[in-house]
């Protein structure tokens, strides 16, 4: 690394994992039914701006999911289906898994916000399986959310723990949906699915456009405003 990278990598301040949580609670319209996935969605729910209301619903039969409990107030019998500790808001609904599938089939969960193993430039998305032979699939009811949920954002890493670019052209990997996301968070930026390909609305501090479009295996929109 020669010493205009140093200097570029140590400008840079990639957000944290609750910072990309908090970023897309802001973007949750108020009063929108949501449903979180596994791994960084879940910290969304530690996030409701102020003056709006956000009920979460989770796969597992429950509508009014709060954010998680202090390590003394864990109750054993309140998870998500991701099978971690829960909290319920007041008026919370428990209901057969049956039913809370009924509601994601039938369109009434406004947001649903997933992790991701690849996105594509369309909005497909590939989240359960890295097909590989000694791959664990792990689906859940993501195929369902994303066919039934009328909004579907992605939380991820921007890269893999190897470096490999997460956001891509075509995904390799078996397809949960396709061109189902409307809007990706990463640690390094925000970026909406168009017609015309990938918009840049927002990079986290320090990140270049050039460092960003490095970064990604598809091509980016400049975001709007100035770019570094």
């Amino acid at each position: 690394m020669n010493a205009i990278d140093q200097h570029t990598e140590v400008a840079q301040q990639p957000w944290t994992r609750d910072e990309m949580a908090q970023r897309a609670a802001l973007d949750i319209p108020d009063g929108s039914y949501v449903n979180l996935g596994i791994g960084i969605p879940e910290l969304v729910a530690q996030y409701v701006p102020q003056g709006r209301e956000m009920i979460y619903h989770t796969e597992n039969g429950l509508l009014g999911m709060g954010p998680a409990p202090a390590a003394e107030s864990v109750d054993p019998e309140l998870i998500n289906a991701g099978k971690k500790p829960i909290t319920v808001v007041p008026g919370a609904a428990f209901f057969h898994h049956a039913d809370s599938f009924a509601m994601i089939r039938g369109q009434h969960i406004d947001v649903c916000v997933l992790g991701a193993m690849q996105v594509a430039a369309n909005g497909d998305l590939a989240n359960w399986s890295t097909g590989s032979a000694d791959a664990i699939p792990a689906v859940g009811g993501a195929m369902d959310l994303v066919a039934g949920v009328k909004t579907i954002f992605v939380i991820t890493q921007h890269m893999t723990k190897t470096g490999v670019p997460k956001i891509v052209a075509q995904c390799t990997y078996p397809l949960t949906g396709q061109g189902v996301v409307s809007r990706i968070y990463t640690d390094l930026a925000i970026l909406e699915v168009t017609n015309d390909g990938l918009q840049v609305l927002e990079m986290a501090p320090g990140i270049s456009f050039a460092y960003l479009q490095k970064h990604t295996d598809a091509p980016l929109l400049a975001p709007l405003s100035k770019i570094t």
